[in-house]
């Protein structure tokens, strides 16, 4: 039988080429696959990472911390991006079928890759027409995990074009990754949380806020597809920058929506002859209750957070103050109410003239021309004209349309900037804190009599002389140092020799009412009454640099001159730093440090730092009672400079109110220091500049300005039964009291009558109250 021989068909360029057709397409799939596990594992540092399974679990959005009241009132936030989460089944259906039909029409069918879409765009980019291929879970990828930023990317990410393919990749990876995890319910609803709408606006709920202030489940198909419209170009369609780009692009997504069977083709003509109906309002950063603690607030978290490596623009963290609202409000209100009608009183008081005078009170020449320059509107000019006055002037007297603040509301007018400045001056100021005495959380922070138009803070940023309201601090370092209540001291004219700088000098003190009565007096009838000479002489016989030291432990921080005027209030200090020191006496002479913040949790409410009362005792409990006393004595004593506060309706219950009074030279300062057995509070009064003020004891002093807003808040905390805080009186000693305190005070001596101006002078302050005013 003959061998049969195989016979191996020719070989051919045809076969050849099949053959390395194979070996290509495989080569190729092996490679692709490779390279996208590459970049999945950032293979060599070389594609920079990309999110791991806990991030695709866990995806985590920038999200604003946000600021809550201690009663649960929302009053401000800290964002980048503004982004509040709202559920999916919170969106309305149309808000998310119109997404989808503009957006990513096989949204349904894909895994997370459409191919048609990927090999329409290469067939139109080929064209030279350029052209996107990502589907929303691509978008979504690239919004949540930032895939794009310096921070994922490695070292080809820095290579021009690489970077972008490698980027791609990575989208196309994790958009896999989160298909495999979430539905499209789901991953739709992550979209719409993320997505940017512009106007400051991330995601849905905030989106439909700013521009329809209205909530995502209500949004109508209309409102949707200007929405959708709107995620093209946020600043090219912006509805109420660019309205016709707008108008077009909604309307093109209300065809989109017929398309695809969302709504009829009927309902899509009809509605887009409608027009944009906008309710638009952006939230900025420091939208929120107009607050003046919002500075301390602010100052306080970012210092925290700092050191916590925290950011408070974007982790969603909840801060809780001690502020409660409620307080705040009622404080809010009773410095308003008695301000309207001390600004009515203050404008009589200086009818037909310029309230910034001397100490003879003669109108400061150029007052307003030198203010001036310390303006913004000044520097401003400055830099644009240089040296040239008249050209400075020209603009400073240059009449225009301006909405300023009066006590009846906003108000349109025509003026100048300097006329400007000299309506600003004449308005009174104020400022009030509240705080419980034994845990220092502040209640209450009023820093002015409006934020809006009057930033500066009279509570913390303001120092100014606290007149009288620092004698205690004088009385409590003698009670300290051995001296009692009812130890005694001559109300008579002293001369207090001392050294300042190395110079002799003279201080002769004299009262605010210009008069000695030469009566031997307690302690308690000195300090009730307010009797500078015997403050003096007992400043003098323990050293005015005790009284400092005292006033130091107490909690006082200002700069301090140890000089025989301390006690009098000689030293500018702050009516945050005095409330404190007073909350001393009530918390039985523990000093506390003030607090703003109680606690700041994470975004999912874990408790990040819980912020308790840090307490140390400056003075004893003998001593911080005794005090407490002495403060009763304002109200008790015989001509006691609180007595006032009768004409409130604080006196039910046995209920008990202590404080003390400040006016400073020239009425420039008006001063109360009000304490309970519950609450500490302290309110000034006064102009911007210490030369603007009243002329009279009748209208300027602490017990006709600042004590009637002290007065009218408690009225208010005591009806206001919510807030806890209830009449009675301070409580008794948990110690023995070795010092006498309940002594005699006798009758003051008689003395001739006197014709009494200060009665005509408050006559014609009622007068003018009573005339309405501009202000």
């Amino acid at each position: 039988m003959p061998e049969i021989k195989k016979i191996n068909p020719p070989r051919t360029k045809y076969n050849k080429w099949i053959r390395n057709l194979w070996r290509t397409f495989v080569f190729g799939v092996v490679f692709i696959v490779l390279y996208f596990v590459a970049v999945d594992l950032n293979l060599l540092y070389l594609f920079g990472e990309s999110p791991g399974l806990d991030d695709l679990e866990n995806p985590r959005n920038n999200l604003p911390s946000t600021i809550y009241t201690s009663d649960g009132l929302l009053v401000g936030r800290y964002f980048r991006e503004n982004r509040d989460l709202v559920p999916y089944d919170s969106i309305a259906p149309v808000m998310v079928k119109a997404l989808v039909a503009t957006e990513d029409e096989r949204f349904y069918a894909h895994q997370g890759i459409d191919p048609i879409s990927v090999l329409a765009a290469v067939k139109d980019n080929l064209k030279g027409d350029s052209r996107g291929a990502s589907t929303l879970t691509q978008q979504l990828a690239k919004n949540l995990y930032k895939t794009r930023t310096k921070n994922t990317k490695g070292i080809l990410g820095h290579v021009p074009l690489v970077s972008t393919v490698v980027a791609k990749t990575k989208e196309w990876n994790t958009s896999i990754k989160l298909e495999q995890r979430y539905t499209k319910d789901e991953i739709l609803g992550m979209y719409l949380n993320t997505v940017d709408f512009g106007s400051n606006a991330f995601g849905i709920k905030v989106a439909a806020k700013t521009f329809f202030s209205t909530t995502p489940d209500k949004l109508k198909p209309e409102e949707a597809a200007m929405l959708v419209g709107v995620l093209k170009a946020p600043t090219t369609y912006n509805p109420r920058f660019n309205p016709k780009n707008a108008m077009a692009r909604r309307n093109v997504v209300l065809q989109q929506m017929a398309r695809n069977q969302v709504i009829t083709q009927a309902e899509a003509d009809s509605l887009s002859q409608l027009p944009i109906e906008l309710k638009y309002h952006v939230e900025q950063h420091l939208d929120g209750v107009p607050a003046y603690y919002r500075q301390a607030v602010n100052e306080f978290v970012r210092n925290w957070a700092e050191e916590k490596e925290l950011d408070i623009y974007a982790d969603g963290l909840k801060i809780y103050l001690t502020i409660d609202s409620r307080m705040q409000r009622l404080a809010e209100e009773a410095l308003q109410e008695k301000m309207k009608t001390l600004q009515n009183r203050f404008e009589g008081h200086w009818r037909g003239k310029n309230p910034w005078v001397d100490d003879e009170n003669n109108e400061i020449p150029g007052f307003i021309e030198n203010a001036i320059k310390r303006t913004g509107v000044y520097a401003s000019l400055k830099a644009k004209y240089g040296d040239d006055t008249v050209a400075i002037n020209r603009e400073l007297n240059t009449p225009k349309k301006m909405t300023v603040f009066s006590w009846k509301g906003p108000k349109e007018m025509t003026m100048s900037s300097m006329d400007s400045l000299r309506y600003y001056k004449r308005f009174l100021r104020a400022g009030m804190i509240t705080m419980d005495p034994f845990t220092g959380h502040i209640k209450a922070w009023v820093g002015g009599i409006d934020y809006e138009n009057f930033k500066y803070d009279h509570v913390k940023q303001a120092k100014r002389q606290p007149g009288s309201t620092f004698k205690p601090f004088v009385y409590a370092a003698a009670i300290d140092g051995g001296y009692s209540p009812c130890d005694r001291i001559q109300d008579k004219r002293v001369t207090i020799k001392y050294v300042e700088d190395g110079k002799p000098m003279e201080w002769t003190p004299h009262n605010a009412s210009y008069s000695i009565s030469g009566q031997n007096m307690t302690l308690r009838h000195a300090m009730g009454r307010s009797i500078n000479t015997v403050t003096a002489q007992l400043t003098e016989a323990i050293g005015w640099e005790t009284v400092r030291r005292f006033a130091r432990q107490l909690g006082i921080t200002s700069p301090l001159e140890a000089v025989p005027s301390i006690g009098l209030g000689s030293s500018d200090v702050s009516i945050y730093e005095m409330v404190n020191a007073y909350s001393t006496f009530v918390n039985n002479g523990f000093l506390n440090k003030p607090m703003l913040v109680m606690r700041i949790e994470d975004r999912n409410g874990n408790v990040v730092e819980q912020f308790n009362p840090q307490q140390k005792r400056v003075i004893s409990e003998e001593t911080a009672f005794l005090m407490v006393h002495m403060l009763k004595g304002t109200m008790e004593e015989p001509g006691g400079t609180s007595q006032a506060l009768w004409e409130y309706d604080l006196w039910k219950k046995g209920n008990q109110v202590g404080g003390k009074t400040g006016t400073t030279s020239n009425h420039s300062d008006g001063w109360y220091m009000g304490v309970t057995k519950d609450l500490v509070t302290g309110v000034w009064v006064g102009g911007e500049d210490r030369s603007i003020h009243f002329r009279t004891s009748a209208t300027g002093e602490g017990s006709k300005t600042a004590l009637p807003i002290y007065g009218r808040f408690m009225e208010k905390v005591y009806r206001e039964p919510n807030l806890g805080i209830k009449l009675g009186a301070f409580p008794k000693s948990k110690v023995k009291i070795s010092k006498t305190y309940n002594c005699i005070t006798p009758a003051p001596p008689r003395r001739p009558k006197v014709v009494d101006t200060t009665a005509v002078d408050t006559m014609l302050e009622q007068l003018n109250d009573s005339i309405s005013s501009q202000f």
